[in-house]
């Protein structure tokens, strides 16, 4: 986390732009690729060529020139990226394996900075990145990171770069207009629009400033999977489909394990759920976001710069964790404080995050159920009418529907005022149980420094030696308010919860064989406030085969402490309680619990007993109590990585062709997790089967915790980039990924949740005619088994085709960009209840002379 903007613009200042090359030549490719700085890799400038790991790069001219409607989208397209859409305004990167929607182990940078939402660890999208005007480039390291950049870069990072004043004076504009939601059977057409303003002035020499602002506002994607998720919740009665009186479709929330019953019904056992709502009957899509960001900077010298940086945002859109939420005047901000040198770099950010009016989307479909008629009185109900009409020879499948029917009587529709006041009324109300707001305010403060004593002070150890050292400390502390739903402090009631790290890393770098092997290792070392110091070692080599091709072989192990919601989460939801893994939070819990998922196989062989062998239900409790397992898992600890990466990058037919190609291998321990498992509500050990067997006498949990399995994975990237002539430009990418093995598999290692192939082709030229640029570009994502806590289920196969046509009005400083992403509006979602994302098709108008 301590690489610096203000370094890398320094360094880039002394090389060709990338952006000037004249596409024309046949030799451009050496110029934007072999000679292109990066940062992120080792945190100090080094060439594309050299870096000692995977490193991606997206610059200004490959954003104007992709099909995407802006630099964020764009990044999808890089080598071994995988993007999770959980709405129009949020989306997700991940790399190499272990996707989930909210990546704590991908870290996300804005010129160094970490960017997340505290009280869940990990990057909250676009919220606080810069604008399509100000990013100047950006650097994804796919793969650990751990090393350099401590907790949360397990699977890689991305840091986001911006444009210094000093570098960039002057005024621009964006205004980007859209349209959503063709050809969608349940919304209309949307307008979507984003307007965009930069503004850097360099008062003096010395004295620099910088505004942006960018204001969206849409229609988000919606969320309309009506696949069961529970189909044989009564296959012992032959009820399927419709007939089922305990379906769970994906995109409806009120009707999951929490909100059914088994009812014992003309002798028989039904499972039973309550009707719930679509997503769509409970959340308000439009989309309205607001963002923006001031900058002063000072050179106190020529080289040396210190610079203040606030940051912040205002959203209202849907975002997705373990449920789906609708965000509210959820409010971000960041204020930070940076000083630059040639061998000093300091850096100090606090961010605090307030999620205003927010709430989440299951806990108001169970309570809006339950507000017009508790469970109790909705079952019984139920259970009455079905007794009824069996009385009056009605069918089963009949009788079911007669008594939902009945059950259901006078309960909410959705969008009438009544209905709409009951949303108001509940979105308040903090405690899940029988309320839906999401009412966290959380803090993190961070301080960092590094120290290249080799640039300055040790010169001449430098000459003598041929070593150059870097070394860097963090420091990071969370605070939250504890709101007795989300959080609450164990050992202090009241007070506001502290948590947080401290680490240092050493690294040291030498050239040998005439500067064609170049060595790296570094060390770091991590303390969090609950566990014992960790080390994170790694060691890469980097050789020249010739002045245009390298290969590159590194070795490095991670550790990644729990996250604030990991660690200290106490979630009332719905009956079920979730509750963070350290000891003060859970202790009594792990030791008298019993595992949910055997606890439902035992329920299941009841049912089956009771309707197919006529036993009793004492009976079949007796014969199946041997199927319960007592909670084998216990308190959190850290989750470690080992990571191995072969590579090569270089130059081939007569320089047209860029080749960068990668292989890995990794192996996760101590995977964190979560397990549901019940506590039996009783005094009486002989009588724990039976009060398993009923609802109102257990205790329901789902805890954070650590696979016991160690997991192997695989994959191998390849990437090309070829001039075919003029300005001619093909780009092409194809990622593996793949999960090897598991040894001793306890089913609650963390869900792969990547596709086995990501690829990418594109075909672009920047000057058809007469200042016309074009780009087609075509994405294929394979099939994959997507598993959370929300859903699990197949993901179909992506096929996308997006486009663009741009043009640049001479000596104007003006654009123009027609595009569109997924041309061809066939809907498709990323994950298990994520949205359904269709076309969308934009237009840009970009006044920016800087560039």
């Amino acid at each position: 986390m301590l690489h610096l903007f203000l370094c890398a613009t320094q360094v880039l200042s002394t090389q060709t732009p990338a952006d000037s090359v004249p596409q024309s030549k046949a030799d451009s490719l050496r110029s934007v690729q072999l000679t292109e700085i990066v940062v992120s890799a080792s945190r100090v400038p080094e060439q594309v060529l050299t870096s000692a790991v995977s490193i991606e790069t997206l610059n200004a001219r490959q954003i104007r020139q992709s099909a995407q409607p802006s630099y964020f989208d764009a990044i999808e397209n890089l080598k071994g990226v995988q993007i999770l859409t959980s709405s129009l305004g949020f989306k997700v990167y991940n790399t190499r394996g272990f996707a989930n929607t909210t990546n704590v182990r991908f870290t996300q940078l804005v010129d160094g900075r970490d960017n997340q939402a505290p009280h869940i660890g990990a990057p909250i999208a676009s919220a606080l990145a810069p604008s399509d005007l100000d990013i100047q480039r950006v650097e994804v390291v796919p793969g650990v990171a751990s090393a350099l950049y401590g907790m949360n870069a397990l699977n890689g990072l991305a840091n986001l770069i911006t444009r210094n004043p000093f570098d960039s004076p002057g005024l621009s504009i964006s205004q980007k207009t859209g349209v959503n939601h063709l050809g969608d059977s349940q919304q209309s057409a949307q307008l979507y629009s984003e307007t965009s303003l930069r503004y850097a002035h360099v008062v003096d020499r010395r004295f620099a400033v910088k505004i942006n602002l960018v204001y969206q506002r849409g229609y988000d994607w919606i969320a309309n999977n009506t696949m069961d998720l529970n189909p044989n919740g009564n296959v012992s009665l032959g009820l399927l489909g419709t007939d089922n009186p305990a379906q769970d479709p994906v995109s409806s929330y009120g009707n999951e394990s929490a909100n059914r019953r088994t009812l014992t019904l003309g002798g028989k056992r039904y499972s039973v759920a309550r009707a719930g709502y679509y997503e769509a009957d409970v959340t308000d899509y439009r989309l309205r976001n607001l963002r923006g960001d001031i900058s002063i900077h000072y050179r106190l010298t020529p080289t040396t710069e210190i610079a203040y940086t606030y940051q912040g945002a205002t959203l209202d859109n849907v975002y997705q964790r373990t449920n789906r939420f609708r965000l509210d005047n959820y409010r971000l901000d960041q204020h930070s404080l940076t000083l630059h040198s040639p061998s000093v770099q300091l850096r100090a950010y606090r961010t605090s995050e307030n999620t205003g009016n927010s709430y989440n989307l299951r806990s108001m479909a169970e309570n809006i159920d339950k507000a017009y008629k508790t469970d109790d009185k909705w079952f019984a109900d139920f259970t009455a009418q079905f007794a009824a009409s069996t009385r009056a020879d009605r069918s089963v499948v009949a009788a079911l529907r007669d008594a939902r029917t009945f059950a259901d009587a006078g309960r909410p529709v959705p969008h009438t005022p009544a209905f709409d006041a009951e949303i108001e009324r509940l979105r308040s109300i903090n405690n899940w149980d029988v309320g839906a707001a999401l009412q966290v305010k959380s803090w993190l403060y961070h301080a960092e420094g590094q120290y290249e004593p080799t640039k300055v002070a040790l010169r001449q150890f430098r000459q003598r030696t041929g070593i150059d050292l870097l070394a860097g400390f963090d420091f990071r502390r969370y605070i939250v308010y504890p709101d007795g739903n989300y959080f609450i402090n164990p050992t202090e009631p009241g007070q506001n919860l502290v948590y947080g790290k401290m680490g240092a890393f050493v690294q040291a770098t030498r050239s040998f064989v005439g500067d064609r092997l170049k060595l790296i290792a570094s060390l770091r070392i991590d303390k969090n406030t609950y566990f014992e110091p960790r080390l994170n070692p790694r060691v890469a080599a980097v050789y020249s085969i010739s002045p245009e091709q390298t290969v590159r072989l590194s070795y490095q192990n991670g550790y990644r402490f729990p996250s604030l919601f990991e660690a200290f989460s106490n979630v009332n939801s719905g009956g079920v309680k979730r509750v963070g893994g350290l000891r003060i939070m859970s202790e009594g819990i792990f030791e008298r619990s019993y595992l949910r998922s055997s606890i439902d196989a035992f329920q299941t062989a009841i049912n089956t007993d009771v309707n197919t062998n006529r036993l009793t239900t004492a009976q079949a409790i007796e014969k199946n109590k041997g199927l319960l397992k007592a909670n084998p898992y216990t308190y959190i600890k850290p989750e470690q990585v080992n990571s191995i990466e072969l590579g090569y990058r270089g130059l081939m037919l007569k320089k047209r062709l860029y080749v960068d190609a990668d292989a890995y291998y990794t192996i996760y321990r101590n995977f964190i997790a979560q397990v549901e498992a019940y506590v039996p509500l009783g005094s009486k050990p002989d009588s724990i089967p039976y009060y398993l067997n009923n609802r109102a006498t257990q205790g329901r949990y789902r805890l954070w915790t650590n696979a016991q399995t160690r997991v192997y994975n695989y994959g191998a990237s390849l990437g090309l980039r070829y001039s075919i002539g003029g300005a001619w430009l093909v780009v092409g990418n194809a990622s593996l990924a793949k999960l090897d093995r598991t040894a001793n598999s306890d089913g609650l290692e963390e869900a792969f949740n990547t596709p086995k192939w990501i690829t990418n082709i594109s075909l672009s030229n920047a000057n058809l005619w007469n200042g016309v640029g074009a780009t087609i570009s075509f994405k294929y994502q394979s099939e994959f088994l997507w598993q959370s806590a929300l859903a699990t289920g197949l993901v179909p196969a992506i096929n996308n085709v997006d486009a663009q046509v741009n043009y640049r009005l001479p000596k104007t400083g003006i654009s123009i960009k027609l595009g569109g992403t997924n041309l061809l509006n066939r809907y498709y979602y990323t994950f298990i209840g994520g949205p359904s994302v269709g076309g969308f098709y934009y237009t840009t108008i970009t006044f920016d002379p800087g560039r």
